[in-house]
């Protein structure tokens, strides 16, 4: 019998690129990918025990036909997100093993996040805990829980379902508002509005395997009533060709420079006249063009949050 065999990516990224880096994989590696610290002492971890200083993202291609094929179009994506950025040249190794799949599943362990909720990989027993538990099983990388980006945007949705809060939907209307999530990846953001307690979350990304992967989170976290995810992308929301054409809440997690696209094309289009527009996945340094589009788009900043080098805006109409 012919030993099964998987050709492993890696990059060495710094912890502001590594999350980009991983999503990039993860469109052409559906069984996951691995953020890790290269470091070997302890000290590489933070208080929360997350790895800090360089890291290393690494997946598996499996050795069939389509290697070549699929090999060349994440080393194209990766010099795409190398224009952002600068990128190392990434490292290739032949992998024969059968549970090589397990492996990466050691890495990920409950992240508590906010006030209320905590993030749990699906394989693990759910702890005993007055927190929200969100079961995530990352098939794909992107939205795992454990990147600044998506806690910031879990906080801040906490925020604005938290009706003591000055940021809180509540100033809307009494009922419960739907959430628009652009970009949804994993789903995570989706699912942990409706069990904060959005009445319906729309999911859209352009990933065929991100949809799969935010569906499978949805039936996990028992929410797939509630929380539906479909390929597309702003211009198909505009169109109202999904169940939700406008929200009071809207989410996007993306990098910077696709923020500032989506805002010239009409972002503001999907937000109800009082919403709240919650952004995050912008360094600190890209701000000021982010501030600019918001203006050019009559949109002020009402609550900014900070984590690391990362920076998560809330965000609403400006009333003249």
């Amino acid at each position: 019998m012919v030993q099964e065999s998987w050709l492993e990516i890696s990059l060495i990224t710094d912890g502001e690129m590594s999350e980009a880096v991983a999503e990039v994989l993860s469109r052409y590696i559906p069984d996951g990918v691995v953020i890790e610290s290269t470091a070997i002492d302890t000290s590489a971890l933070d208080t929360a025990g997350k790895p800090i200083g360089p890291l290393r993202v690494s997946g598996y291609i499996k050795n069939d036909p389509n290697l070549e094929d699929t090999k060349q179009k994440i080393e194209q994506a990766l010099w795409y997100l190398g224009r952002i950025r600068s990128l190392p040249k990434p490292e290739y190794k032949m992998i024969y093993q059968k549970d090589w799949s397990e492996s990466w599943k050691k890495h990920y362990k409950p992240i508590a996040i906010g006030k209320n909720l905590i993030i749990i990989p699906a394989w693990i027993k759910i702890p005993s805990t007055n927190r929200i538990p969100i079961r995530i099983e990352p098939g794909m990388a992107f939205g795992t829980g454990t990147h600044p980006t998506t806690q910031l945007c879990l906080e801040m949705l906490e925020m604005l379902f938290n009706k003591n809060d000055p940021f809180s939907f509540s100033s809307l209307d009494g009922e419960m508002p739907s959430v628009i999530d652009l970009g949804c990846g994993s789903g995570i953001l989706s699912i942990a509005a409706v069990k904060l307690g959005a009445r319906k979350a729309l999911g859209v990304d352009i990933d065929q395997q991100a949809i799969q992967s935010a569906h499978k989170n949805a039936v996990i976290n028992s929410v797939e009533q509630e929380a539906s995810f479909y390929e597309g992308s702003l211009s198909q929301i505009i169109a109202g060709e999904f169940f939700l054409k406008k929200a009071p809440i809207v989410l996007v997690n993306i990098l910077a420079v696709v923020i500032i696209q989506l805002l010239d094309n009409g972002l503001v289009e999907i937000l109800t006249e009082d919403g709240f527009l919650g952004l995050s996945g912008i360094l600190e340094e890209q701000l000021p063009s982010v501030t600019q589009a918001l203006e050019r788009n009559k949109l002020k900043i009402i609550y900014q949050r900070k984590q690391s080098d990362w920076v998560a805006l809330i965000v609403k109409r400006k009333h003249h």
